[in-house]
């Protein structure tokens, strides 16, 4: 005889149930705490988790983005909604201003993604925030898959890998010496597949641009990329009408799309669901750098 009635949460509400977990525990023990924000998918779904974390009180904690200056107008927009609706505290960290600054060189070679590391840390100090939450996941790169929940970097905001702290039964470690911060991803066991189901399940607005929609692309380095003013054609490219997708977002003169009909959330998780290359993998050309060029990074203190 059955004397109560079987409970069990669903995959992603267990997943939900984590990252809200892990939320509330940062902001209980952590003294400035702040939210990465890009207005990519991972940030936008980690923004909704902790709206739901602390409902129906607004947000304990701003938000900040890391602006390259490259980033596509239809993120830019969507993020500028959702803070506007949540009545969020946006700080943005500018990397043309760290370049005026002197805080980050500009030697004609590098990124103005690869300057986001300076520029983040830069903000960090100089905001005070101990506690920074990420939008990584471990199933995107062989670095991230490293990364516990709670990361900690020293007081050059550098990540050691080999000196994380065990975070046995979801106990986490925050303690911190003056000048240490914390990096914090509640989404560190969600998939790629997982954020599109959640999206799909939640209806959460996000960019345009991860539709499928037609846009003049031109192939480098084995990727498809945005034709752009700030992205020029070089000698031997082609840009062509296409039509296509983003599977993630960021720096548009990396960031690649690939060819796709998928325009509804079932296509896209559909698509998801046979796809064998991650999306940075597939997608993100600052991380071809080398084989190591994520983990290099980490260390030096990108997010």
């Amino acid at each position: 005889m059955q004397t109560h009635a079987e409970y069990r949460l669903s995959h992603l509400d267990e997943l939900e149930a984590e990252s809200i977990h892990v939320f509330r525990e940062v902001v209980a023990e952590f003294e400035r705490p702040v939210l990465m924000f890009s207005g990519g998918k991972d940030s936008i779904v980690m923004l909704r988790l902790a709206e739901k974390a602390f409902h129906p009180a607004r947000l304990p904690f701003p938000l900040l983005q890391v602006d390259t200056g490259l980033d596509f107008p239809e993120v830019l927009e969507t993020r500028d909604r959702w803070v506007g609706r949540l009545g969020a505290r946006l700080v943005v960290a500018s990397v043309e201003e760290a370049i005026a600054k002197g805080v980050v060189v500009d030697d004609g070679k590098t990124s103005r993604n690869r300057m986001q590391t300076g520029t983040l840390l830069d903000a960090i100090e100089s905001h005070g925030f101990t506690a920074a939450f990420g939008g990584g996941r471990r199933d995107e790169e062989k670095a991230r898959a490293k990364e516990r929940v709670y990361s900690h970097r020293d007081e050059f905001g550098q990540w050691d890998p080999k000196n994380q702290r065990p975070e046995l039964w979801s106990l986490y470690n925050g303690r911190l010496h003056e000048g240490e911060h914390m990096r914090i991803f509640p989404l560190s066991n969600w998939t790629e597949l997982d954020i599109w189901h959640y999206i799909a399940r939640e209806q959460i607005e996000i960019p345009s641009i991860y539709f499928a929609h037609q846009r003049r692309v031109f192939e480098r380095d084995g990727m498809l990329l945005t034709e752009s003013p700030l992205n020029p054609c070089r000698p031997g490219e082609e840009a062509a009408e296409r039509t296509v997708r983003f599977r993630t977002v960021g720096d548009l003169t990396l960031t690649g799309c690939v060819e796709s009909e998928a325009s509804t959330l079932d296509a896209i998780v559909e698509e998801i669901s046979v796809a064998r290359v991650t999306e940075r993998g597939a997608t993100r050309g600052d991380d071809r750098f080398s084989e190591a060029a994520m983990e290099d990074r980490k260390k030096e203190g990108y997010f």
